[in-house]
């Protein structure tokens, strides 16, 4: 089955299955140890990888914060275009005021004042910009990082992310891969775990301009990089994706969702030698035939986490 692949559209579809999956004790721990901004001075927030901009309306609405000065990041320029279009109108049918302001806009409703700026630059880019401007020059309360850390390699990368928070500062880092991917019903149930075992090999292998950049057990080793990092972990907890059909079929546009990730999975795994070509196209043509049918059931195994920074508060 041919779909038409929009990464847009994929980061859209999937904010409601993250909505569910965010772990209700993880949000409650990072919304009770924020620190209360001084008078005249918003929290300051910095959301690394942050897409299309979903997490910034999720930290609107779910009302996180009463005040904040939040910049957020992304290298696609798709994704900044596209959240250059979205936030503002979404803010509007919140019921927000919003109004522009350098990058992009301020959100002002009742209790709330927030000032969202969106950049479109390389996270190691924007780590040797912030560190060339001195200890101290920015330094956030905040560190977000959501569905992002298991695309860096994260031992060399910690240190340098930490840096950039203030004395006391929170991270909360989410949607950690851990190691299951979960088609269900069963095709073949040999090859299917095949499929899962290659797949998970990839993001073990995966280099990006030159760096290693993945780990499919990302979630369960953040504890150890963590500690190794001196962090102090506050709470952790699962976060799995979980997608299945009901009554009235997916829910909003959880279809596209999956069909997006048998994609990545075909994509990832095209050509591999380790699969019959004509056996995995099979495969795949089956699991698109199931999201059709609704019937294809999704799970990801993924684990949230909410810490301080390394060093005295």
């Amino acid at each position: 089955m041919e779909i038409k692949i929009s990464f847009t559209r994929y980061l859209s579809a999937k904010k409601s299955v993250d909505d569910r999956a965010l772990n209700l004790h993880v949000w409650q721990t990072l919304a009770q140890s924020l620190p209360a901004s001084p008078p005249g001075r918003p929290l300051r927030v910095l959301e690394i990888g942050a897409g299309i901009g979903t997490m910034v309306e999720r930290m609107l609405s779910w009302g996180l914060f009463a005040q904040a000065d939040y910049t957020a990041f992304d290298h696609h320029p798709d994704n900044v275009a596209h959240a250059h279009r979205r936030l503002p109108r979404w803010g509007k049918e919140q019921g927000y005021q919003v109004s522009p302001v350098q990058g992009g806009w301020r959100f002002e409703k009742e209790n709330q004042s927030i000032k969202a700026r969106f950049e479109r630059v390389d996270l190691f880019d924007f780590l040797a910009r912030e560190h060339q401007m001195g200890e101290g020059q920015q330094a956030w309360d905040l560190l977000i990082a959501h569905a992002f850390l298991d695309l860096v390699e994260i031992p060399s990368t910690l240190p340098s992310l930490f840096e950039l928070l203030a004395p006391g500062g929170l991270f909360y880092f989410t949607l950690n891969f851990d190691g299951a991917t979960l088609l269900e019903p069963a095709i073949d149930p040999s090859f299917d775990e095949r499929v899962q075992v290659l797949y998970h090999r990839t993001m073990d292998e995966r280099v990006t301009a030159g760096r290693p950049s993945g780990d499919s057990r990302t979630g369960r080793r953040l504890f150890t990089h963590l500690n190794a990092a001196g962090a102090q972990i506050l709470a952790a907890g699962s976060s799995d994706w979980v997608v299945f059909p009901g009554a009235d079929g997916y829910l909003q546009d959880e279809a596209y969702f999956l069909h997006f990730i048998v994609h990545t999975l075909h994509q990832a795994l095209q050509g591999h030698p380790e699969l019959d070509p004509a056996r995995f196209e099979k495969w795949v043509a089956e699991r698109h035939a199931q999201v059709e049918r609704r019937e294809l059931v999704y799970i990801a195994h993924q684990l949230d986490f909410v810490g301080k920074r390394p060093g005295p508060a």
